[in-house]
């Protein structure tokens, strides 16, 4: 069962008004019969004209401000009908069109689409309520428009109860794309979701982030809002201020909104650009008062106003600032405008748009070119009726011409053809000279199908109804004091950047980047931005970049860190440096300083090899120890000077290995045969027969020296299979690397170190007892002597070396090392060569026996006197023995005497001269 609404779209009936809804026919704007009807939904008319007397009766009024751009638009789709009837595309097939006008309001766009529904060839124009509308034939198969979002959204609504499909040149608004909600809606320009976006990246490149917005509170600017705020904050930028104004002129509250909307604009005095969403009598009105108050600012226009040229010659436009906006990609229109040169000769009594244009050409053709758009703009149908016959009837050809919207042009067209090629699929096994060959939900699935060649390029719907189509960037630029609407650039709407034509074009685009709208100054790179206490991200405090961290870009949120502990940044860096490395290099001053020290006692060494080569035979080289014995301590002092290159240069894992090993090994040779010859020297002068029987059990020259480096070697050997040193990159320093030597183990260091201090203390123990040794022979003094050095450089060294840090630390030890190896090498070797090279007739056999007989004389005499000291009986008393030997003839002749504390002088107890003589002879021996 089938319930039948009877719809008459009049309900209050005038007479004296042609314009006034008499019938359903009468309220159609402009018509024309086919096989095929095609709806048209525009608003012709900027406002619908409200009673003020009460109550407020359902009747659809008429309406008022004419826009001459939607009248283009209902132009356009008559001529791309007209186009493609006189075409072959349809095969014999013919369109026809019912154009209704909308007024920009909902109700009056729900009436129109009521009729849409209706049953076709319904004498009553009846919409019947079905379940199923399959089989249903309404009164047309498709329909163009409507010009606003928020009037499609209603339409669309109503029109998907029984699938008809509606394709919008126009409506743009996101949520539109849905396909739950409005499955039969389709649209031949890409959602606002790609045109937010390129307002957003116009805005973030041009390095504005402080805005305001201006939009109509309808379903349109709240959309276009809401979308607009998520792509913002993907760019970050902010949103100083909202203000919504009215959808409708004829709101009492309109101007009072519009006139704080220009107050808000004018305080904030931060915000230079402005992003509005409004069509274009809202725009109209909000400039006008905006010029009054001297506003100038950087405005971004919507696709509803951006090529408006009603506002594009508003006197003093130029006063506001510039504009730039974003309009749909847009196509040759030649064949369109040449439609418009010959539009006087086409009947006006079928079309009610047509002779009302006429009509306000009557009216208003004596004014200039803007007066005569604000005259046409502010006619009510009302006024025409009274002036209608009155007025000749002109036509102003260029005009129309002057109006046209290439992009709002060419998606119309582009809307016609796209059905009119589903129609062409549907009609290919069927006859649709008949209007009941195919249901509109069956179009609709075609529709969804359809390729069109657009400019040469395949285009269609897609998944969402939409045709993802570019923008042109639209500049108005003043040309010859003429404000002109020219194309800076296009906008990719799939890769999201901005395509230019040539470099003039960028510079208008780079131009737009001299003016300032931001919260807060922008962050130079080495700073970073600090949030404060406002809402807004973008008001913000710039603060330098800590050490070691850097940015790079302007605004950054934060600071990169060095990522890499070789790299450093100072304080508001822009970038990280690479940290300088450091060691001890050859070229360093100071190391050629120690470089040469080591040089120098090379030169030292075998220069002290060569005077004891060539003096070999001589009493003071074999009371050396011989020949052997020395060089191996010269070589030993060789390596140790050797070392210290190890120290030097760029760290490797062989220098860190080396250095401590051959130092630690040589410096152990040295000191063992060093120890022997305090031996030595302590057995052939001692005459204690206790001391020289444990010295002639310690003194074995070779084991000795070789089970003491041995010890070294096994304990460097150790060192380096366990705890190896190892190149060591030092980050101490905050800009510099030291590139250094760890010692892998600061045990082992310190056992080797230890070690040859262990062998050093008991060589100067041996080394002091044998001190009193001869004047002119007292070797057993120097080697005390370099003792005291070795201990004194290496304690110094230890607080030293544990306080010093940096590339002069392996200096450190290098000094110590030269100190030590010098002093013993000196101590050892200078007295000697100095008796060699200047007291030559001291190294001589002769004198060397009679030094030494006279030191044994005197030491065998002592031993005497203590021995009788020791054989009194008396063992309650220590006695002191004073020697009064003056010369050899005293010692030999017994002419000496000794006195014990508290008796009287004795007269010396004489030793035989044998026994002096077996003494001296046994010394010399020994020696």
């Amino acid at each position: 069962m089938a319930f039948v609404i009877f719809l008459i779209p009049c309900f209050v009936i005038s007479t004296d008004i042609a314009f006034s809804c008499q019938n359903a026919e009468d309220f159609v704007g402009a018509s024309s019969p086919g096989d095929i009807i095609i709806g048209g939904l525009f608003a012709v008319h900027s406002e619908m004209l409200h009673p003020e007397e009460e109550p407020i009766k359902p009747v659809i009024q008429n309406c008022a401000g004419f826009e001459i751009q939607v009248f283009l638009q209902t132009l356009a789709m008559i001529y791309a009908i007209e186009t493609i009837n006189n075409s072959s595309l349809l095969s014999g097939v013919t369109l026809g069109y019912e154009i209704y006008d909308t007024c920009a309001e909902v109700t009056k766009a729900m009436a129109s689409a009521l009729r849409f529904l209706s049953k076709f060839n319904s004498s009553e124009d009846a919409v019947e309520f079905k379940c199923n509308y399959s089989d249903y034939i309404p009164r047309v198969k498709a329909v163009i428009g409507g010009s606003y979002s928020e009037v499609s959204m209603a339409v669309s609504r109503l029109l998907a109860l029984q699938l008809i499909p509606q394709v919008s040149p126009a409506s743009s608004a996101e949520i539109l794309s849905d396909k739950i909600r409005f499955p039969s809606f389709f649209r031949t320009i890409p959602s606002d979701f790609h045109q937010t976006r390129a307002m957003t990246r116009l805005i973030y490149e041009s390095g504005w982030n402080w805005i305001g917005i201006i939009a109509t509170d309808d379903d349109n600017g709240r959309f276009a809002l809401e979308s607009f705020g998520v792509q913002a904050m993907v760019n970050n930028v902010c949103i100083a201020f909202k203000e919504m104004l009215p959808a409708y002129l004829s709101d009492s509250t309109f101007h009072t909104k519009v006139d704080r909307a220009v107050e808000k604009i004018v305080k904030e005095t931060g915000v230079n650009v402005i992003v509005v969403f409004m069509r274009q009598f809202h725009v109209l009105k909000l400039f006008k008062k905006a010029i009054e108050r001297n506003v100038n600012k950087i405005w971004i226009a919507s696709d509803n106003w951006s090529a408006a040229v009603k506002i594009s010659t508003i006197p003093n436009i130029r006063q506001l600032g510039t504009v730039v906006g974003f309009g749909f990609k847009s196509a040759d229109i030649s064949s369109f405008q040449e439609f418009l040169r010959n539009l006087p000769e086409k009947p006006t009594e079928n079309n009610k748009f047509l002779h009302e244009y006429i009509m306000l050409l009557s009216v208003c053709a004596h004014l200039e070119y803007h007066d005569f758009q604000t005259c046409v703009a502010n006619q009510s149908q009302d006024d025409l009726l009274e002036n209608d016959g009155s007025k000749p009837q002109l036509w102003r050809d260029d005009f129309l011409n002057a109006n046209v919207e290439p992009g709002f042009i060419h998606s119309t067209i582009l809307a016609v053809y796209a059905i009119a090629h589903a129609i062409k699929r549907q009609c290919k096994d069927r006859d649709c000279k008949d209007p009941s060959a195919f249901t509109p939900w069956e179009l609709l699935e075609e529709l969804k199908k359809v390729i069109v060649i657009d400019d040469d390029k395949k285009v269609k719907f897609d998944s969402n109804g939409d045709m993802s189509t570019n923008y042109d960037v639209l500049l108005w630029k003043e040309i010859d004091g003429h404000m002109e609407i020219t194309t800076m650039a296009e906008y990719d709407a799939e890769k999201g950047g901005f395509i230019f034509e040539d470099e003039e074009k960028k510079k208008d685009f780079l131009a737009l980047k001299k003016v300032q709208s931001t919260c807060s100054q922008h962050c130079r790179p080495g700073q970073v931005k600090k949030v404060t206490e406002s809402p807004h991200t973008c008001c913000y405090e710039c603060i330098y970049c800590p050490e070691n961290h850097y940015s790079n870009k302007t605004d950054m949120d934060y600071c990169y860190r060095c990522n890499n502990k070789t790299y450093w940044a100072p304080i508001n860096s822009t970038k990280c440096y690479r940290k300088a490395v450091y060691f001890l290099a050859w070229t360093d001053w100071f190391a050629i300083f120690l470089l040469l020290l080591s040089a120098f006692g090379v030169v030292l060494v075998l220069s002290i090899c060569v005077i004891f080569t060539k003096n070999l035979d001589t009493p003071v080289v074999k009371a050396s120890g011989g020949l052997t014995v020395c060089y191996i301590i010269l070589f030993s002092h060789f390596l140790i000077f050797l070392s210290t290159v190890f120290f030097i240069g760029v760290p490797t894992e062989f220098k860190c290995k080396t250095r401590q090993a051959v130092f630690g090994i040589s410096f152990t040779l040295c000191v063992s045969c060093i120890l022997i010859k305090s031996l030595k020297i302590l057995l052939a002068f001692s005459f204690d027969p206790k001391l020289q029987n444990f010295l002639k059990c310690m003194y074995k020259p070779i084991p000795t020296v070789v089970t003491c480096t041995g010890i070294q070697v096994i304990i460097c050997t150790f060192w380096l299979i366990f705890r190896t040193p190892f190149v060591n990159q030092n980050f101490s320093i905050p800009r510099a690397i030291i590139l250094e030597c760890n010692e892998g183990s600061i045990v082992a260091f310190g056992i080797m170190l230890g070690y040859i201090a262990a062998l050093a203390f008991i060589c100067f123990i041996f080394a002091f007892k044998g001190r009193k040794l001869p004047e002119n022979y007292n070797e057993a003094k120097f080697i005390t002597f370099g003792m005291l050095i070795y201990f004194i450089a290496w304690i110094v060294f230890i607080p030293v070396y544990a306080t010093t840090f940096g590339k002069y630390l392996p200096a450190v030890e290098i000094i110590v090392v030269l100190i030590s190896n010098y002093g013993i090498l000196c101590c050892t070797f200078l007295p000697k060569c100095y008796i060699i090279i200047y007291k030559q007739e001291t190294n001589t056999k002769s004198a060397f026996l009679k030094m030494v007989y006279t030191y044994s004389s005197k030491s065998a005499g002592s031993v005497a006197v203590s021995q009788v000291s020791l054989d009194s009986k008396s063992s309650s008393f220590q006695a002191t023995i004073t020697d009064s030997c003056k010369t050899e003839n005293d010692s030999v002749n017994g002419n000496c005497h000794f006195q014990v504390p508290g008796q009287p002088l004795i007269k010396g107890k004489v030793l035989p001269k044998n026994a002096a003589r077996t003494v001296v002879r046994k010394r010399v021996s020994s020696i």
